[in-house]
């Protein structure tokens, strides 16, 4: 009887036992316990990584996999040390957008040692082993932007063009693009100043250039947050018919183009990158084949363009 007792008491703790693991593995709704993935993003003061974390996060949700955002606040330190946190953390893997392409390098390094998957997202990296790339065909927005300046000009002014931080490859690559159509179209580039991807420094940026080139009929910067500041220093400056062309799609540009400031700007998909880039990753976790650069396309945005969505 002692015997079977005691049987009894170890099938009852064997059941329990099973029973808490069971749970623990459970998440809300049923299902497995939460995949845990960091994403690493440059700075969320600006609107583009704010909508790709968003994205990032909402799709994380769906798929029950719980999202760990590290701001770097545009500083490539931090970054590399919020990298290293999350390999702390031993996240099952890390979403990455440079601050420029040689932190992510090392940020990268960093996790393969860890034996971390790597998805780098919208900006490129001059090292290091990765998964995959996601990203917008960056080259060919600014091809887009050239195209549309070139015709609202008729083949003829002088151009400004204001670049993100310089180690930022696909910012670099959105530059190329614009200038190779510059050079088709016979169309001068007369300043050229890099702003490091903030307001403020596109408006002070672009208030220097004024002085300087008075007579400019267009602008072109590889962001929105530039042409915005870009924008505000035409303003300020009380000159007329300056075409100011950025690239992201972000809300207040688009507020900005309905109210006729911004004549236009390359469309990225943010949201859809971060959907994009958090479903990939899971595929990666589980040891799915991917490819290994995946584009995500671009469109230009007009005043036009936003009236005929209504």
């Amino acid at each position: 009887m002692k015997r079977i007792a005691m049987l009894s008491v170890v099938a009852l703790i064997g059941l329990s036992m099973a029973l808490v693991c069971g749970c623990a593995k459970k998440k809300a709704g049923g299902g497995e316990a939460a995949i845990r993935v960091g994403y690493s993003t440059p700075a969320l003061t600006n609107q583009f990584w704010n909508r790709v974390s968003n994205g990032l996060q909402e799709a994380g949700k769906k798929n029950g996999v719980e999202v760990l955002v590290a701001d770097a606040q545009g500083d490539s330190g931090k970054q590399l040390s919020d990298v290293e946190d999350l390999i702390q953390k031993r996240v099952s893997a890390i979403l990455i957008s440079p601050w420029d392409t040689d932190t992510a390098a090392s940020c990268i390094k960093k996790a393969n040692k860890a034996g971390i998957p790597v998805i780098v997202v919208d900006i490129g990296t001059s090292g290091g082993e990765y998964a995959a790339f996601i990203v917008s065909d960056n080259k060919e927005g600014g091809r887009m932007a050239g195209r549309y300046i070139a015709e609202k000009l008729g083949g003829k002014g002088k151009a400004v063009h204001i670049q993100c931080q310089l180690g930022a490859r696909n910012a670099q690559l959105r530059g190329e693009g614009f200038e190779e159509i510059m050079k088709e179209k016979g169309i001068a580039i007369v300043a050229k100043q890099p702003a490091d991807s903030r307001r403020d420094l596109g408006m002070s940026v672009m208030e220097n250039i004024l002085q300087k080139n008075p007579d400019v009929n267009t602008i072109f910067a590889q962001n929105d947050e530039m042409a915005l500041g870009a924008l505000r220093a035409i303003e300020t400056s009380g000159k007329k018919g300056i075409i100011v062309v950025g690239f992201d799609g972000n809300d207040d540009a688009i507020k900005a183009i309905k109210d006729g400031g911004m004549a236009a700007s390359v469309g990225q998909q943010p949201e859809e990158m971060g959907k994009i880039a958090l479903e990939t990753a899971l595929k990666v976790i589980k040891k799915e084949k991917v490819e290994k650069e995946i584009f995500v396309p671009v469109t230009l945005i007009t005043k036009e363009s936003l009236e005929g969505k209504k």
